[in-house]
């Protein structure tokens, strides 16, 4: 107990440290990050612990290779995931989930206004009702009228927490231009419903249809490519060592191949996700992975026995 308490108050330090140098307005910023993610964390905290799994990243790499070339990758390849990759995938993982459920919110929605009941009321039975992450979105915008918020307010804080899915932040300002222009509801709610099902349709087709060209990409510039570029390194530190009179700079010429490798990986991530979801933040996402999954296959190659 007494080690988890001293952790503890480690840890609450480091934060403090943190928000003593990182600007407030980036922590604000990555404060909605981690909100929009569904982590129970503040930035400054959540960084601290992004350290942390860096450093053992870090120590573990070198435990291995006993390098410090490889312990200094690790530690940010592992801390920048943590930091900045896993918030985005639960973000997209959330969107995805909300959007599915959407159409049928919507319909649940105009049922309840059918019946009789009003838009408030349908918004708080919606709050109870099962649809995932759609559903405790509800359950704060209801804790925020019932605060004294105006509906038309709340709704509109809702539409911009979930900005980054454009399906959700349109559908949205639909149904609080029709609730503000007295338009009958349930009708809009059943056509805006019927709208996002077409649209998740179409999105859907799409994913299948570029599916092989996504599975192309990733193979060579993730795995393929930077595993023949590893070995031209290795075959030319067996043509250097090999007592041909030949002198190439092994060294120089690995850091530029494993640089050449991740900026392939980086740019192919960037097609995919422009390919895949025509978004070019979606192809920020697709870059960094595929560049880190370059650079690993990269230093597995160095590994492989060529000319030994």
């Amino acid at each position: 107990m007494k080690e988890l308490a001293k952790e503890v108050v480690v840890s609450s330090r480091l934060a403090k440290v943190i928000e003593s140098v990182v600007p407030k307005k980036y922590l604000k910023r990555y404060d909605l990050l981690l909100y929009s993610a569904g982590i129970d964390f503040k930035a400054s905290e959540y960084i601290v612990i992004s350290l942390i799994f860096g450093v053992i990243g870090g120590v573990l790499a070198f435990i291995f290779t006993d390098s410090l070339k490889i312990l200094t990758i690790s530690f940010l390849i592992v801390f920048l995931t943590f930091l900045y990759l896993y918030p985005n995938f639960r973000i997209v993982r959330r969107i995805e989930e909300m959007e599915r459920a959407l159409p049928d919110a919507f319909f649940y929605l105009a049922g309840s206004l059918r019946a009789g009941v009003s838009f408030s009321e349908a918004l708080e039975e919606l709050s109870t009702a099962k649809f995932g992450a759609l559903t405790r979105e509800f359950m704060r915008t209801v804790a925020e009228m019932k605060r004294g918020r105006p509906t038309v307010d709340a709704l509109r804080a809702f539409a911009l927490r979930n900005k980054k899915s454009l399906v959700i932040y349109r559908s949205m300002m639909i149904v609080i231009e029709a609730l503000e222009r007295g338009a009958p509801m349930a009708d809009v709610l059943i056509a805006v419903g019927n709208d996002v099902r077409e649209i998740l349709r179409i999105k859907k087709e799409r994913k299948a249809s570029t599916g092989m060209q996504m599975m192309f990409f990733l193979t060579s510039g993730g795995f393929v490519g930077p595993f023949i570029v590893a070995i031209v390194s290795k075959i030319s530190e067996f043509i250097a060592s090999s007592g041909t009179g030949i002198q190439i700079p092994v060294s120089d010429l690995r850091v530029v191949l494993w640089l050449f490798s991740v900026i392939q990986g980086f740019v192919t991530g960037i097609g995919i996700g422009v390919i895949r979801e025509g978004k070019f933040s979606s192809g920020m996402r697709f870059g960094i992975i595929v560049a880190l999954m370059a650079g690993f296959v990269f230093w597995i190659g160095l590994r492989v026995g060529i000319g030994m």
